[in-house]
């Protein structure tokens, strides 16, 4: 399980003493205690592997939003910290796609749908996300979808 791991991986990371590690799953760990938390029912409950999954990947993306924010603000001393623990995070994510594989998965998409426009990109994008979870950015799938319906 993803609790497990994380907890075994902060062990490490205090023996280690590898601060910016420790840092950021000290932060997942809470992150997904609140979600646990949130999910609650009659006072007992544990999280799911795929929610806490989903944990990860909503921290992974308020990092990457950080980034950007402080890129464009002149702040690269706080973008490195952002990226240092973006780094982290992504260890526990699994394989993002490649733009290129992505755009191929929304083609199929789009052919077994037969989408043949921008008017169909709501329907692409709501089969792309669920098929895609996890293992793309919706930023991405979104331009690989415009992309593939405009002919480009």
């Amino acid at each position: 399980m993803i609790v497990e791991k994380l907890q075994n991986d902060l062990k490490e990371a205090m023996k280690s003493k590898d601060a910016v590690r420790l840092r950021t799953i000290r932060s997942l760990r809470s992150a997904i205690m609140a979600k646990e938390i949130d999910l609650r029912t009659g006072g007992t409950g544990t999280i799911s592997d795929a929610d806490a999954l989903g944990v990860i990947q909503k921290q992974a993306k308020q990092r990457r939003d950080s980034i950007e924010q402080f890129i464009a603000a002149g702040r690269d001393d706080l973008r490195q910290v952002e990226e240092d623990e973006l780094k982290v995070i992504e260890t526990y994510l699994p394989r993002q796609l490649s733009a290129e594989e992505v755009r191929t998965e929304v083609a199929s998409i789009a052919a077994e749908l037969g989408a043949t426009g921008m008017a169909d990109i709501g329907k692409v994008m709501g089969q792309a996300m669920t098929r895609l979870k996890g293992t793309a950015d919706g930023k991405l799938v979104q331009e690989a979808a415009k992309a593939v319906l405009s002919g480009s």
